[in-house]
């Protein structure tokens, strides 16, 4: 596993996603207030970016613009149709005011 820095804190507003390629991962960091989470970016029902899409949260959710199926930040489930398949999640980590994310070996 290695960590990758994604940006700094306050590069990312508060309720807002932004997308980041890390070797193979294209990933969508999501902001709600002061935690961050990371999500794959890809729309699970077709490939559509979710970073461009709603953040919402009070259902800590982040929605897919094109069909508007709407994924747990939590662990990548898919809470509405039409996507049915999760998109991974990955671990962050906050430290020195920058972002970190962990992706597997091999991938960054």
């Amino acid at each position: 596993m290695t960590r990758v820095r994604l940006c700094a804190v306050d590069e990312l507003a508060p309720k807002s996603a932004r997308r980041f390629d890390v070797g193979s991962h294209r990933i969508a960091l999501v902001r709600f207030d002061d935690d961050f989470y990371a999500i794959g970016d890809t729309c699970s029902h077709a490939d559509f970016s979710l970073s461009e899409g709603e953040v919402n949260v009070e259902e800590r959710t982040l929605d897919c613009w094109k069909h508007g199926s709407q994924f747990s930040v939590d662990d990548g489930t898919p809470i509405s149709l039409p996507a049915t398949r999760p998109v991974p999640v990955y671990t962050v980590v906050v430290e020195d005011g920058a972002v970190y994310v962990t992706v597997g070996a091999g991938d960054e």
